[in-house]
C-alpha cells in the first residue's frame, strides 16, 4: 500500500513540474466569464505576461504556470487547466494557422479603464459647460 502512495505521490509532483501552462477556457466550460477576465487582470497587475487566445474556445487565456495563480482561480472558483508546454505549443501552432480566424495576443499590461457619465442637468437649475 506504501508503494502505491508513493508511487501516486511522484507522478503528481512530477506532472505538476513538467506542467508549466495555465489554459483558461472561456467556452461553456467557464462558470463565470467575469471571474476569468479578473483573474487575467490580476495576473497582468502582477507584471506577468498573459497570452489572450482570440477565437480560440471562446477567447480563452493562455499564462505561465505559478502556484499564487493556480490558487487564485480554485479560490475565484474559474475552470482552468494546467498544460504541458508541448500542449501550449500545438494550441498556438493550431491557432497560427492563416486558415483559420484565430490569433494569440500577448497582453503586457492591464487596461486603464474610464467610465462616461453624463451631467444630468435636470437635477441642477444651471449647468456650466
Amino acid at each position: 500500500m506504501k508503494k502505491i502512495s508513493v508511487i501516486l505521490f511522484l507522478f503528481f509532483f512530477v506532472s505538476k513540474s513538467w506542467a508549466t501552462q495555465i489554459f483558461i477556457p472561456m467556452d461553456e466550460r467557464q462558470a463565470n466569464h467575469l471571474k476569468a477576465y479578473g483573474i487575467a487582470y490580476w495576473f497582468l497587475k502582477a507584471d506577468r505576461e498573459v497570452k489572450w487566445l482570440v477565437n480560440y474556445q471562446g477567447g480563452s487565456f493562455l499564462m505561465e504556470y505559478n502556484a499564487a495563480l493556480e490558487t487564485e482561480c480554485l479560490t475565484r472558483g474559474v475552470s482552468f487547466q494546467i498544460i504541458s508546454e508541448n500542449t501550449a505549443a500545438e494550441i498556438l501552432v493550431n491557432i497560427a494557422d492563416p486558415d483559420k480566424n484565430m490569433d494569440a495576443i500577448q497582453l503586457l499590461k492591464t487596461a486603464k479603464i474610464a467610465v462616461y457619465s453624463p451631467i444630468k442637468v435636470c437635477q441642477r437649475k444651471y449647468a456650466l459647460f
